[in-house]
Formats: C-alpha cells, structure tokens, sequence
C-alpha cells in the first residue's frame, strides 16, 4: 500500500495505516522537535502531540506533501510549547532585502553525519557547535534552516509547513544560514577545511 492509500485509509479511521504513516515521519519530527526544544522529554512530548493532531485533524488535509503537513503539526506544536515557556521573548529584526540570485549557498555542513573513525571527536564537537548555533536563532529561523538544510525539506514543502510565503520562507532561510556563518566563524577549526568560509568572511 502506498502513501496514498495509507492517507485515504488513515481518513476513513484505520488505525493501523494512520501507525505506518507514522513510522514513516516519526524520526523526522523527533528531531525537528528536537532541534526546536533542545530537549528530548520535551521534543517526544512534542512529537506524540503532533501526531494525536494529526490524526485528529486528517480529515483537514487537502492533498500536497504530507510530509509538509505533518511538519506542520510539529512546528505549532513546539510554537505553543516555546510559547509555553516564556524562554524567549520576540525580538523584531531589522528589514533585509533578498533577491533569489543572493541567497547563500547551501551550507552542507549543516547535515553532515558521516565523519571517518579518526575524525568522529571532532564531529562530535562540530555538531555540538551546530546545535548551539542552531538553539540561538529566533524561533522561526531555527524551523526553517532545519527543515531545508538539516531534513532536506524543499522550499514549497516548507511553505506548506509553516503556512508562509514562498519569499518569506527564502528570506527566513537566507537570514538564518547567515547568522548560523556569523556564529560559526568562532568554531572554525571544527568546520572541514573543505566547508570553511573564505578569510574574507571570517576576518570581517
């Protein structure tokens, strides 16, 4: 049965396809919850929430990517737990204009998890900058660099996530990785020579 037929059979109430479609998205949340919440109690409560949504709501789904859909549960749910928290408050951005042509190369980096059995150290090392850089953009940043550079998500998935315009959503994508460089640069030497930003950004 294929995800189509999972979807048509989760809506009509079989549990048992809604479980598949489940496994299928599950790792995935987890760790978009996880890298929204920084915490892995809270991203599994998170995760189990979205998914009972989802399941609530499936009747609301009109078609597209259900991986964007089911995101998109994800997504609020840790909106409304880091609201919740009260961990960090708005902080307004200043305007930037960001034409296609000048958004910022996709920093592979970001999702890189294959270190050779000499390099693992400082792999681990690396990912712990990742993750910190990661836990330090603003809230809408963070989902949307996760989701295109970490989990492979394309732009129009993401829209669909996080209910936003396409151009929202590449500018969002621009400002974070940018931030993610600007706080990078202090881990240089965890960075692969060959991911390295050029002096000329580092020294600036």
């Amino acid at each position: 049965m294929d995800e189509a037929e999972l979807i048509h059979e989760a809506i009509q109430g079989d549990l048992d396809a809604f479980n598949r479609l489940v496994l299928t998205y599950q790792e995935m949340a987890f760790n978009l919850a996880f890298r929204m919440l920084n915490d892995d109690a809270a991203a599994e409560d998170a995760t189990q929430t979205a998914f009972i949504s989802a399941y609530r709501n499936l009747r609301s789904y009109r078609g597209g990517s259900f991986r964007a859909w089911v995101m998109r549960m994800v997504t609020n749910t840790c909106y409304d737990e880091l609201r919740r928290r009260h961990r960090r408050p708005t902080v307004p951005l200043e305007p930037v204009n960001v034409e296609e042509e000048e958004e910022i190369e996709n920093p592979s980096w970001l999702a890189d998890d294959s270190p050779s059995p000499e390099d693992q150290m400082e792999s681990k090392e690396l990912e712990k900058a990742i993750s910190h850089c990661i836990q330090g953009l603003p809230e809408e940043f963070r989902a949307v660099v996760v989701m295109v550079d970490v989990q492979g998500l394309d732009y129009a998935e993401v829209s669909d996530a996080m209910g936003k315009p396409l151009g929202t959503i590449k500018s969002r994508l621009a400002r974070a990785r940018g931030r993610l460089r600007d706080c990078l640069a202090g881990f240089r030497e965890l960075i692969p020579s060959f991911f390295r930003l050029g002096e000329e950004v580092i020294g600036s």
